[in-house]
């Protein structure tokens, strides 16, 4: 295998870049929410309202927010909270624990979350850009080029309309709240680094100006963009990093994920160790296994021996995931036994290792699907 070595441009739309997302309430700050109720004539108790309703009842419907006189509340909607998400389809499985949910956005653009109910968490997967411009080659998103980065409001918005399901008992299992948002949806996360670490300031900031949720119980994935990740860890927000990792050697790796021409695998590695030297959480390593592609026991091996090399076994986690295969892939999941193999051999160095649950498969659960097949 003797991969091209690809020029990266991690910033740029590499097609059809559209408009600016219109200015959304939360996209804006504790401060610039008084600043913009201010300027509409309203008083600057307005914008603690107006977050209360929209973080902790869930809600930018005026009619649910009787406690502001109806006018009031009309100008203020209007303004500040514009129709970002049009739910467009959605596919359900696992007896509807896991939904799949294909979003317009204001210009068009479409992309997708998938929330899974577990019997004790319920963990959403959000997108983070339109498409993705690392061209990942087994990757549905990868290969549909970047069209624009998501604004931190239309992120946010994935995760306040599912909590809101979560929460109005829409979820087979009854009312509950959402515990866990991962960025594993279409996108590179760390492409799009200051809507996402705006999301993840939202997420976190205390009620009513924020979710609450746990930071712990937010993971940021990236394929490896270093100086990105070096950044992260010196934010103060102890999420969990999860490295898109694939293959434990540059050539193959290469081939699979383009970036790491640009960041090698042990140039990741080693950012992700200064993750948790820093932060003190424990990194996950991800490792999509495709069937005689990656999946050698000598892969797992040398895997194994450069995560111990880094100082041992207790910075890390390993999460091997069996290949959900997109249309017309040449690549599949590798067999039971040989995954079995992968594990064993990965744990025989100490790594823990857990194999990460497949939910969605029957519903084009790898992200960019849905999308890509409504283009066709």
């Amino acid at each position: 295998m003797n991969p091209t070595p690809v020029r990266l441009d991690l910033s740029a739309p590499t097609r059809g870049a559209r408009g600016k997302p219109p200015r959304h309430f939360v996209d804006l700050t504790p401060e610039e929410r008084v600043e913009a109720v201010q300027a509409l004539g309203e008083k600057p108790f307005r914008a603690k309202q107006l977050a209360t309703h929209y973080f902790t009842h869930l809600t930018a419907d005026p009619a649910a927010m009787t406690d502001l006189p109806a006018a009031t509340r009309d100008v203020l909607v209007a303004d500040l909270f514009p129709p970002l998400l049009t739910e467009s389809r959605t596919l359900t499985a696992d007896q509807g624990a896991t939904v799949k949910t294909l979003y317009h956005l204001f210009d068009g653009a479409k992309v997708e979350s998938v929330l899974m109910r577990y019997t004790n968490r319920a963990t959403l997967c959000v997108s983070s850009q339109v498409g993705c411009g690392l061209a990942c080659s087994f990757c549905a998103t990868g290969q549909m080029g970047l069209t624009r980065n998501l604004s931190t409001a239309e992120i946010v918005e994935q995760v306040r309309q599912a909590a809101r399901a979560l929460a109005a008992g829409e979820i087979p299992g009854g009312a509950t709240r959402l515990t866990n948002v991962v960025f594993m949806g279409m996108g590179e996360p760390l492409a799009n680094y200051k809507a996402v670490m705006g999301t993840v300031r939202r997420l976190v900031a205390p009620t009513p100006d924020g979710l609450g949720m746990s930071a712990r119980n937010v993971t940021v994935s990236t394929v490896g963009l270093v100086p990105a990740m070096d950044k992260l860890a010196g934010e103060g927000i102890p999420v969990t990093l999860a490295l898109s990792l694939h293959a434990p050697d540059d050539e193959l790796r290469s081939e699979l994920v383009p970036v790491n021409t640009r960041w090698t695998v042990d140039e990741a590695l080693n950012s992700a160790r200064r993750y948790f030297d820093v932060t003190g959480r424990r990194v996950s390593i991800e490792y999509a296994l495709i069937r005689d592609v990656n999946d050698h026991a000598w892969r797992a091996d040398l895997l194994g021996e450069k995560l111990v090399a880094r100082g041992g076994t207790g910075w890390v986690h390993c999460n091997p995931i069996p290949l959900n295969p997109t249309p017309g892939s040449r690549w599949t999941a590798s067999d039971p036994e040989v995954e079995r193999e992968f594990v064993a051999r990965l744990r025989a160095h100490g790594i823990p290792t857990t194999i990460r649950d497949t939910r969605g498969s029957d519903i084009d659960g790898a992200c960019g699907q849905l999308a890509a097949e409504e283009d066709e």
